[in-house]
């Protein structure tokens, strides 16, 4: 942000009042400065000072959102060149690619693909967001019936591929429900698809030739009142196409050039037709800068390397991925079923439950509040201790569930084995494995 916390206090009511949620206006002035807060929460913001925050706090690279069958998605509000600066919090959209040229069948079967591409990994949703709808001849008929296609068969966000206003219009009508994204605005229609996307209120797709091209373009289209755009360099190079990036991503951020302060759109569809050179080409753009990559291939294979890639680079490294604590029926467990209790770091309850759904024994999993720790560390700091996890036994409701009073602990935990005993006196303490991969062994033997 342009302004600091201190600066912003400045401007505020100094009311003290709470009503934003934080405890006095300097608070709210520091989380308004961090990104934490919005502007809207405080009731005593004088219209002039709204205009000035919104301008100072706006992002170097705007946010631009459109529409799922279910929720918003968004790209761009970066604030940083690199994640170790600050977290990334809107993550690449993987669109996939259909046109006009292509037979139907072949549309459905890569529609179909599409869907299925799903994936639950640490609690999170891996999926590809997006399908490009690609007018090839200017048939605005049968540009907008495959748009209806993808309404109906798929949830995806829409982006309107075409350099027709009419055909883009039809288009636009039809996707309308879902906020599609417009587009291919050149400098031969900017006035046109200008006028179209501000009489839809949609984003707009802008192509150039190089950067001079582009910022010309995206000039004039601000100047005409847009503000949501996504930027396309037009260039179908892997090397220079990533060089753009970089320099588009510095431009935005470093000197604030605003011609440059825009989500870009890369597209390894069009730069090669061999599936894995695509797949590289893409894993390239997710990593330095590309807001949306379009692929034409929607193998399972190729897809989930990069929906992987993806999450490692938009993960926030310094918080925890926790979940819920509590008791966790892992297949059908009854009253004889054993019992096993570990930490709420995501990866360890994802890596237990899944080795225990292997060994097939019905299991109750109780899962402890460590603050998202993972064993060894919440054992370290004194978070998964025989008081804790005895306290947590009690508690949880496991023993109305259970006639079995045998409780696994984590081979890592094995320290807190004689306390448990004597806060448990009724329980069983049975050590379990160090590695997850030998839990199933240790199931069936009990």
């Amino acid at each position: 942000m342009a302004l600091t916390g201190i600066e912003i206090f400045k401007m505020l009511a100094k009311t003290n009042c709470k009503e934003c949620g934080f405890p006095t206006c300097l608070a709210f002035a520091m989380g308004l400065a961090s990104g934490k807060a919005e502007l809207d929460k405080c009731p005593y913001v004088s219209d002039e000072v709204k205009e000035k925050l919104a301008a100072a706090s706006a992002p170097p690279i705007r946010p631009v959102k459109f529409g799922m069958k279910e929720g918003m998605k968004a790209v761009g509000g970066e604030t940083v060149m690199f994640r170790h600066e600050k977290t990334f919090f809107n993550p690449t959209i993987i669109a996939g690619l259909v046109t006009t040229a292509m037979a139907d069948a072949d549309v459905d079967k890569k529609l179909d693909q599409f869907m299925k591409l799903q994936y639950d990994r640490v609690g999170l949703l891996l999926r590809p967001e997006m399908i490009v709808v690609k007018d090839a001849a200017g048939d605005a008929g049968k540009f907008t019936a495959l748009v209806k296609k993808v309404m109906d068969k798929t949830d995806a966000a829409i982006l309107l591929c075409t350099d027709k206003a009419d055909v883009a219009k039809a288009g636009a009508e039809a996707a309308k429900e879902r906020k599609p994204v417009i587009g291919v605005a050149t400098a031969a229609n900017a006035d046109a698809m200008g006028a179209l996307a501000k009489e839809m209120g949609l984003p707009l797709m802008v192509k150039g030739d190089g950067y001079d091209s582009l910022a010309e373009l995206t000039t004039k289209l601000t100047g005409m009142g847009l503000k949501d755009l996504i930027i396309d360099t037009g260039t179908r190079d892997l090397k220079k196409a990533f060089e753009e990036q970089v320099a588009i991503r510095r431009a935005a951020l470093v000197p604030k050039f605003r011609p440059f302060g825009f989500p870009t759109i890369t597209c390894p569809a069009e730069m090669t037709d061999d599936p894995m050179m695509e797949k590289l080409y893409a894993a390239v753009f997710i990593a330095k800068y590309g807001g949306i990559v379009v692929v034409n291939d929607l193998s399972a294979d190729g897809i989930f390397p990069l929906l992987l890639e993806r999450l490692n680079i938009y993960t926030d490294p310094q918080k925890p991925m926790i979940i819920s604590p509590g008791i966790y029926e892992i297949g059908t467990p009854d009253e004889n079923s054993p019992v096993a209790i570990t930490t709420n770091f995501a990866l360890t309850y994802f890596i237990v439950s899944g080795e225990i759904e292997g060994s097939k024994v019905s299991t109750w999993l109780l899962i402890q509040d460590t603050e998202g720790l993972s064993v060894m560390t919440a054992w370290a700091a004194g978070k998964f201790s025989g008081d804790s996890v005895a306290h947590f036994v009690k508690k949880c409701g496991i023993a109305d569930k259970v006639k079995t009073r045998t409780l696994i602990i984590p081979g890592y935990a094995a320290g807190i084995s004689g306390d448990l005993e004597e806060e448990l006196p009724d329980w069983k303490v049975t050590i379990g494995p160090r590695e997850a991969s030998h839990i199933p062994a240790l199931l069936k033997t009990l």
